[in-house]
């Protein structure tokens, strides 16, 4: 009897001890996460943390398993962990679509088998099948690093278009490539958010309008953008004609060569007023794309409100130089000078 009543003392015990509260409790391997931002394309993992407490962890099966034997490793603790992208990818050169994946890996030594897995909700790897679950497969090897007590991700070597994540535990990281289309997911999801609340803001338009010309990409579509961020949208809604977005259309239709309509808009801003900012902005533009005459016809006409400016007797002088005036340059950059700001003085009597 006296055993029955111990082992009903015990069952008591942890019954009451499992039972569910939403205190915030230490964890042993803590939930961690690290994102980024490619081009467009976002990524998120998320893992939980493993401490190594003085174990070769990559040596012992016990904490990492081999060779899938008896199962593959969750890439962390506790769940599997999860890496998530929004749109397309290209994980070691291989494709792979937008969505959450499970993340898995197979050691063998120094060399890993990366699983992506869906579902993505997996408790560990217990239940992964490898014939059935695992969407992309690809081999990596590992390299030698600083010791890192916690597991942890990171992303590193990034630029434009593709970034290394990287798996740091112990003294080993195991790094994969991350790769995008840049040019197709940035068009791509212009054109999904150039809905909604961007639909009345000229200035998305006309961002996205300048983005393409940057990347002489999607020209046509980029011509549309700006008109809708110069003319609005239904009825002529959240219309904004500025010399921002007017000078976006110059420079995209002097690169698709529509020397029509070019010559329109140029006539247009040039019977536009307009103040010393805008002044200064246009006037740039116009000598980027070689309408010196039109760039000295508008600095001049600045000049009659804004005479001792600066910024527009330089730009000005600019003109003059490129349309073979070199005395009438030199002058106006000598009053130029009269009106230049200190910083710029030695920069602007270098020139003289």
């Amino acid at each position: 009897m006296k055993h029955l009543f111990l082992l009903g003392c015990f069952f008591v015990y942890t019954n009451l001890s499992a039972q569910f509260h939403n205190l915030t409790m230490p964890e042993a391997s803590p939930a961690a996460g690290t994102e980024i931002q490619l081009g467009v394309t976002k990524i998120k993992i998320d893992y939980h943390s493993p401490s190594a407490r003085g174990r070769d962890v990559w040596n012992n099966s016990n904490v990492i398993p081999q060779n899938g034997e008896p199962i593959a490793w969750r890439a962390g603790a506790n769940e599997n962990t999860t890496i998530e992208f929004d749109t397309d990818v290209l994980i070691e050169g291989k494709p792979l679509k937008a969505g959450k994946y499970g993340f898995h890996i197979i050691p063998n030594g120094h060399e890993h088998t990366l699983l992506f897995v869906q579902p993505n909700n997996l408790w560990g790897s217990y239940y992964l099948n490898p014939d059935e679950d695992v969407v992309l497969k690809t081999t990596v090897n590992d390299s030698t690093a600083n010791f890192s007590e916690h597991l942890q991700y990171s992303f590193i070597a990034r630029n434009e278009n593709s970034v290394i994540a990287g798996l740091s535990w112990g003294d080993r990281v195991i790094p994969f490539k991350i790769s995008v289309d840049l040019i197709k997911t940035t068009i791509e999801k212009f054109r999904y958010e150039l809905n909604g609340e961007n639909t009345y803001r000229w200035e998305a338009w006309n961002d996205a309008a300048a983005w393409c010309l940057r990347h002489n990409t999607n020209l046509e579509e980029a011509l549309e953008w700006v008109n809708r961020s110069i003319n609005g949208g239904f009825g002529g809604f959240a219309a904004h004609n500025s010399f921002v977005n007017l000078s976006t259309k110059l420079e995209l239709l002097d690169v698709m060569e529509k020397t029509t309509e070019l010559d329109a808009t140029v006539k247009e801003i040039l019977n536009t007023d307009f103040d010393v900012d805008e002044g200064h902005y246009m006037g740039a533009t116009l000598l980027r794309i070689k309408r010196d005459a039109d760039a000295l016809s508008l600095m001049q006409k600045g000049l009659e409100a804004y005479e001792n400016d600066f910024g527009l007797l330089l730009y000005a002088a600019v003109a003059h130089y490129y349309l073979g005036q070199k005395k009438k340059a030199l002058k106006v950059l000598k009053k130029c000078g009269e009106y230049c700001p200190a910083r710029f003085s030695p920069r602007l009597e270098s020139i003289y």
